[in-house]
């Protein structure tokens, strides 16, 4: 079996502080996930979000204790799994993500992109 190449892990703003306050059962399934995406494969439960297209953009959701918890991160960049977007799910109503939450993920979206074009410059000088 070939050894398959692990992507770096990076986040934007504060979804990684914003994980490291879920639940530890809860954290261990995310973290699970971003293992796995880094590794190039894709968790059971990790689903495209809806609203991005080409699936580069997926949301691992984790219920505990009555509650629900989402991850949202990116594998579109070759050498990167960015970790956009952590938080609990806040309304009772439906499964829908929130705009709010939508419009988040977006601007972290664009500053990921920002950043991995960053560094490929960096790495041709």
């Amino acid at each position: 079996m070939s050894e398959t190449h692990q992507k770096a892990f990076k986040w934007i703003g504060s979804a990684l502080d914003d994980l490291k306050e879920f639940p530890e059962d809860v954290q261990d399934v995310m973290g699970y996930a971003l293992d796995i995406a880094q590794h190039g494969g894709k968790h059971p439960d990790a689903k495209p979000l809806h609203g991005f297209k080409g699936g580069g953009v997926l949301e691992v959701v984790d219920d505990f204790d009555g509650d629900t918890y989402r991850a949202v991160y990116t594998v579109k960049f070759a050498e990167f799994v960015y970790l956009l977007h952590a938080f609990q799910k806040k309304s009772k109503h439906g499964i829908a993500t929130s705009q709010q939450d939508i419009d988040l993920v977006k601007k972290r979206l664009k500053a990921a992109q920002e950043d991995y074009l960053e560094q490929a410059a960096k790495e041709k000088e």
